[in-house]
């Protein structure tokens, strides 16, 4: 309802939004440009979502996204039944490959990253729970600079959300025919673990 909006809130919920992109960081100027609001005023805004932990501000004076919405992410999203059947998988993929091992979550427009582990390595695709995209083609694959992505469905009842395994790093290193391989060993790796896991999860999000 119009009686109910916060101009203010409302400002600093469309900074944040700016941040649901490939890029990570922002200058001030491309910041007033994405939101339309005066410099003045997008400084006072980013001062308390800086306070609250929802952005950060880098020695080099650009802002990028604080822990606080990952924080929340983890609380929420996704649900801990899912969690505890998938992340083993997902830790085991990125200790054996020595890339980023991820859970991606797809529908017709977007694509979502709901789970994550991150290789030892320190050069790696720093892949996070809650990054969005959008969705481009049959394979929900993600389009970076310098880095591919290979991807697996998730097979399971036809009402499942579509759900995929991921391995993502640096293009010169990572081989899309071996990360198919290990992918694959990994998705039977999960259909060996307790199959009630998805299902569990539906049952509990029911009304």
């Amino acid at each position: 309802m119009a009686q109910d909006r916060v101009e203010a809130v409302e400002r600093a919920l469309t900074i944040l939004e700016v941040f649901d992109a490939p890029q990570e960081r922002f200058t001030l100027a491309e910041l007033a440009a994405a939101t339309g609001f005066y410099k003045s005023t997008l400084l006072r805004l980013l001062g308390s979502l800086e306070r609250f932990d929802y952005v950060q501000r880098d020695r080099d004076g650009r802002f990028r996204l604080g822990r606080s919405p990952v924080r929340l992410a983890r609380r929420h999203l996704p649900n801990r039944r899912l969690e505890t059947w998938i992340q083993p998988v997902l830790e085991g993929l990125a200790e054996a490959s020595g890339e980023t091992a991820a859970l991606l979550e797809a529908d017709d427009d977007h694509v979502e990253c709901r789970l994550v582990a991150l290789p030892a390595c320190g050069l790696r695709h720093d892949l996070r729970p809650g990054t969005r995209w959008r969705a481009t083609a049959d394979a929900p694959a993600l389009d970076f600079a310098g880095g591919c992505m290979v991807c697996r469905p998730i097979a399971d009842d036809a009402d499942q959300r579509a759900l995929w395994l991921a391995l993502s790093g640096p293009a010169g290193r990572l081989d899309p025919s071996r990360a198919a391989r290990q992918l694959d060993a990994a998705l039977a790796e999960l259909a060996r673990r307790p199959g009630d896991a998805p299902r569990a999860e539906r049952a509990e999000a029911a009304p």
